[in-house]
């Protein structure tokens, strides 16, 4: 009997290609916009292959004695030139086959094809949506004859990489194939799998992977079957790099970005000696010391590659001596771990509340999972790092308003030397059978007028790794964008990269990495804000405006 071809209509792992692809128009947040903003100023200036901007940074030097404030506005002039061309654009992630690999590859996949899919609501196209570049806009200004205000999405402000172009790839230690590992993650609608099956499985399987069993779960083990071998942590950096360079050369890339997606590790201790400076980083790899964890190797890797280094998890991968590193090699690095969910809402719940003169006394914040995330969140190690990336988030805004909460005591010792703070605490479970459905329960409990009390109790159940994947996307094309920025100040003749440290991705992140020296901002309205005025700035625009002062005069 012949083996007979397929009916066009065939539910099989066969029909790579949607039979609705032809009739459903390629959604809003993946559509290709070419055409750029256009600025025209004399403090802009477009050529074949840059934009340069002219820029003044305002803001203000405050000086305090015996109680009294004075305040000296400063401006000072910057040049920013981006390049136009946007190279050809490699990810590297490492956990490539878990939820969010997997799942990002298949929606890249699906996006590429137009493929529409079958769910119990009716039919679904693929789109961007949860994308903070490709599905939110930006005010840009008025148009004059309306007075109506115009905003374009945010990927349009500068030219940036398209999420279909990205060159996929990366590690892993589990080694099941690209299409297996899809199924094992149970993320996405059973008919968008059938579809994507066979362009995952020409994926094939992820690189071996670097295993230290001492970093995650001991419940992690039965999945290590795809490891680079030994315990010679110089080899192993080596042999990352080879691999980095490989995939860079076999696809003719211009950009490679590394993303750790994989596992939470725990915390490296910091030692004196072994992981505070450049030199030291490097000596103790070269030593296979017990305190180099995977995540530090994979960045180290990529630093000395000059390909940028993104961690998309909690633990201290960027121990002083790969910031440093990172520095002296004017490589680009940031992080650390992705808001999605909770803390995403809490960081704009907790300015809220303090913004508007409310004291939140405690933060109570209770989240169950059954993905491996969840899993290998269960064990204690691996939780404290999380439950650090979580806990940090609303410092700065309690920092900001010492009406509500008492200063630090200078010498004091214990929690007088934080300074007062609201209770502050995350529990994280796994339940295995909510899969990647997350269920997120906050209480902020809060002082009011006279001695008053406010609860507000918030449930929020989303699908973790759809939340999570966008964010991937994001950290990308905005990292690679930041590549081919550079700035110049007053009386400098040559532009120069930004500072190693991308802090412009904290949007994204829980517990953003920022420049040394300088203090964190989690407040996300802050945060957006920053990334609209530099992406502004690059274009000679000023920042938001809020004012409307047109709407205000006569």
């Amino acid at each position: 009997m012949s083996i007979q071809p397929p009916a066009i209509n065939s539910s099989g792992y066969n029909t790579p290609d949607s039979e609705l692809e032809s009739i459903v128009p390629v959604h809003p947040t993946a559509v290709r916009r070419p055409n750029y903003i256009t600025v025209q100023s004399e403090n802009t200036v477009y050529t074949d292959d840059h934009i340069t901007a002219k820029y003044l940074n305002r803001g203000a030097d405050v000086v305090v004695s015996e109680g009294q404030f004075t305040v000296l506005p400063t401006v000072k002039p910057y040049e920013f030139q981006t390049t136009r061309k946007v190279g050809k654009t490699g990810l590297m992630m490492i956990g490539l086959g878990g939820n969010n690999g997997s799942t990002l590859c298949a929606t890249i996949i699906a996006n590429r094809h137009q493929m529409a899919w079958h769910t119990k609501e009716g039919i679904q196209q693929p789109n961007y949506i949860g994308s903070v570049l490709r599905a939110s806009t930006v005010r840009i200004g008025t148009e004059p004859s309306t007075g109506k205000e115009v905003h374009v999405p945010i990927s349009d402000v500068l030219p940036m990489v398209h999420p279909n172009d990205l060159v996929l790839g990366g590690w892993d230690i589990s080694g099941l194939s690209m299409d297996k590992a899809m199924e094992r993650a149970k993320v996405l609608d059973y008919d968008l799998q059938r579809q994507v099956k066979p362009h995952m499985a020409l994926l094939g399987r992820p690189l071996p992977s670097i295993y230290y069993p001492d970093f995650i779960a001991a419940n992690q083990e039965a999945r290590a079957d795809n490891v680079v071998p030994g315990t010679d942590k110089q080899v192993h950096l080596e042999h990352i790099r080879a691999d980095i360079r490989r995939f860079k050369a076999e696809n003719e890339l211009d950009r490679v970005v590394v993303f750790w997606t994989a596992n939470t590790e725990r915390y490296s201790d910091i030692i004196p000696g072994v992981n505070d400076t450049a030199d030291n980083i490097l000596a103790a790899i070269k030593n296979s010391h017990s305190e180099v964890s995977p995540s530090t190797l994979f960045a180290v890797a990529a630093i000395l590659e000059g390909e940028p280094f993104v961690n998309g998890a909690p633990q201290n991968t960027f121990v002083p001596g790969v910031i440093a590193l990172a520095e002296r090699e004017k490589s680009f690095i940031g992080g650390d771990d992705l808001k999605s969910g909770q803390t995403k809402l809490k960081s704009v719940l907790a300015e809220f509340l303090v913004n508007a003169g409310i004291k939140p006394l405690s933060i109570a914040s209770y989240n169950h999972l059954g993905n491996n995330d969840g899993h290998n969140l269960s064990a204690e190690p691996q939780f404290k790092s999380k439950e650090i990336s979580k806990s940090s988030v609303v410092d700065d805004m309690v920092d900001a308003n010492r009406l509500l909460y008492k200063p630090p005591v200078l010498g004091a010792m214990g929690k007088a030397a934080k300074g007062e703070h609201p209770d502050h605490i995350v529990v994280i479970k796994y339940v295995p059978a909510v899969g990647d459905s997350k269920r997120a329960i906050d209480e902020y409990y809060s002082e009011i007028f006279c001695g008053g009390r406010q609860t507000i109790n918030i449930f929020n159940e989303c699908e973790d790794s759809l939340l999570a994947t966008p964010l991937i996307l994001d950290l990308t094309i905005l990292t690679e964008l930041l590549t081919r920025v550079k700035y110049r100040g007053e009386g400098q003749t040559d532009f120069a990269p930004l500072h190693s440290v991308l802090s412009l991705l904290s949007y994204m992140c829980k517990a953003p990495l920022v420049k040394p020296g300088t203090d964190v901002v989690n407040s996300l309205g802050r945060q957006r804000n920053a990334l609209e005025s530099f992406l502004k700035a690059c274009i000679g625009l000023e920042g938001n405006s809020d004012l409307l002062l047109e709407t205000r005069i006569w």
